[in-house]
This record gives C-alpha cells, structure tokens and sequence, in this order.
C-alpha cells in the first residue's frame, strides 16, 4: 500500500474534515497513520490479501479500552470498532497533546511495571507472543539476495529457540506484556508517558518485554546508564534470569530475518543482514548492529 492509495481509501473514510490531500502523514508501513486535527486515522493494507489484519484491528481497539478500564496511560480510541473501507480496516483515535521530551528507557520500565501487574481481559483473549512467527516469511521475501546458507542457518536457530523457550521457567508471572517494548513506542505528552503502538500486545513471559532493553544496550548502543536507569525504574534486571540468553537469542534471530527481507531493495539493508548474521555464527555478543 502506498500514499496514494491510503489517502484515497481516508478520503472514502469521510472520518476527517477537509480533503484527504492536505492531511499530515505521520508514518507509512505496517500502516499508513495519518494526523487530521484532534485525530489520528490508522489505514491497514488490503483485508483480500491478509484477512487476519481485521481482528487484529479489533484486538488493538479492544487493548486500548481495556487499558483504559485499569487505568493505564496508553492512546485512546475515538470509535470503538474498526470501519472496513474499500477492503482496508480503518481505526479513529484520539490524537495525544505533542511531546515535551524524548522518553527514556525509565519512561518505558515505569509504564511495563504498570502493564506487568494486568490481568488478563475479559471478552477477548490476548495472542501468545509470537517473536519467531515472522522468520520464514521474512526469509521468503529475501529470495536469492541472501546466501541461502545463512537461511538454513537462521531457520534452524529460529528451530531451536523456539524449543528451548518453550521449555522455560520464568522468573514473573507470565500474562500481558507490550511484546515490543522500546522508547520509540512511548510518548512524552505533558502528563507523562503514554503508550502507543498497541499491536503487538500479548500475553507470555514478562521477560519478553525486558529482554528488549537488554539486547539494546549490548547490541543497538544503548547507554549503560540509561540500562541501569530502566532496571532501577523497573526493579529487576532479567540479565540475572538463567532464561536471558534463549529469549535474547531468539530476539536476535527474527531481528536478523527482518532485515532479510529488505535486501532485495536495499544494498543497506543486506550489508547490515550479513553483519548480524557473521556475528551470531562467531558467537560474538557484542558486535555492534545498526539500522540501515
């Protein structure tokens, strides 16, 4: 899905005022958000090609109403059921005030403390957290742009730590996570931090959620600091978990196929592929991974 073809399917939407044309996009992937006055319009891709994308639209509404029900600061729906125009799921939320600062990765530990202490929702029922779900399709897309023989390899580490996760104890309680738990999906407004991008809400491990910032200090740069300031905000640090190394190197694994799939397009993207991939073969935790 293009510009285009989300602006043309808002515009049929008629949720906004004013023509489609002169309304801000603020991201186009997954799905094209645009921001229209006090509102926020989501556009997914086609529901012909991918029908699950309308339960998953109907999943994050139904998140957000029920963070809001415990209390937890987190985007808003503006309509409570998704609109089906033209093929595409199409959502309506409130728009959040603009951000005061950066957040932080304590920002994010402050909000996951609130979410680890959910029970599970009534009237619908959360997915497992699906990290290795993506790999085959993601290597698919790749095609011959990669060495077939880092595919296998990937594949059979998506294999085995897919088994050995499965196998785990936890340290907490497991039940609903964010399941993307990152700084870039929290929003500074001036009342403090919301979360936002609520798509990949779960219900699995906690861990989940903490093995992120760990991974991000010792492979994406993060400050130390800013890692211990997560741990202090948060209470614990999951790098104590015996069960630390087979989530990060699950993580590691769908990270690595995701950039797969851009190397076709994007020369970028397939150095970046070949440097995440040469690094887990050597078994070297500390290589440094960068976006493209």
């Amino acid at each position: 899905m293009d510009e285009a073809r989300a602006r043309d399917v808002l515009a049929q939407a008629g949720v906004v005022d004013g023509p489609a044309e002169g309304v801000e996009l603020l991201a186009l992937g997954e799905n094209a958000v645009f921001a229209a006055g006090d509102l926020v319009v989501k556009v997914g891709r086609g529901i012909d090609r991918a029908p699950e994308l309308l339960d998953r639209a109907r999943r994050e509404l139904a998140i957000a109403s029920y963070l809001a029900e415990h209390g937890v600061p987190a985007v808003r729906a503006a309509k409570a059921e998704p609109l089906v125009v033209d093929g595409h799921p199409v959502t309506v939320w409130h728009r959040i005030p603009a951000a005061v600062r950066p957040a932080e990765p304590r920002d994010l530990a402050e909000l996951l403390t609130l979410v680890h202490a959910l029970p599970a929702p009534t009237g619908f029922t959360l997915p497992r957290r699906e990290l290795l779900g993506g790999v085959e399709r993601w290597l698919r897309l790749a095609g011959d742009a990669i060495d077939p023989a880092d595919a296998a390899y990937l594949r059979e580490r998506r294999d085995g730590f897919a088994a050995a996760a499965a196998a785990l104890t936890p340290r907490l309680a497991p039940g609903p996570i964010h399941g993307d738990a990152l700084p870039r999906n929290v929003h500074i407004g001036p009342e403090g931090p919301v979360l936002v991008d609520l798509e990949t809400f779960s219900s699995d491990l906690r861990e989940h959620d903490l093995v992120v910032m760990a991974l991000s200090r010792d492979r994406y740069g993060l400050d130390p600091a800013a890692y211990d300031g997560f741990v202090a905000a948060y209470g614990w640090d999951v790098r104590e978990w015996d069960g630390c190394g087979v989530l990060r190197g699950a993580r590691e694994t769908a990270s690595c196929a995701w950039v797969a799939q851009h190397a076709p397009a994007n020369p970028k993207a397939l150095v970046e592929f070949e440097r995440r991939v040469a690094s887990l073969r050597d078994g070297d935790a500390g290589v440094r991974w960068y976006p493209f």
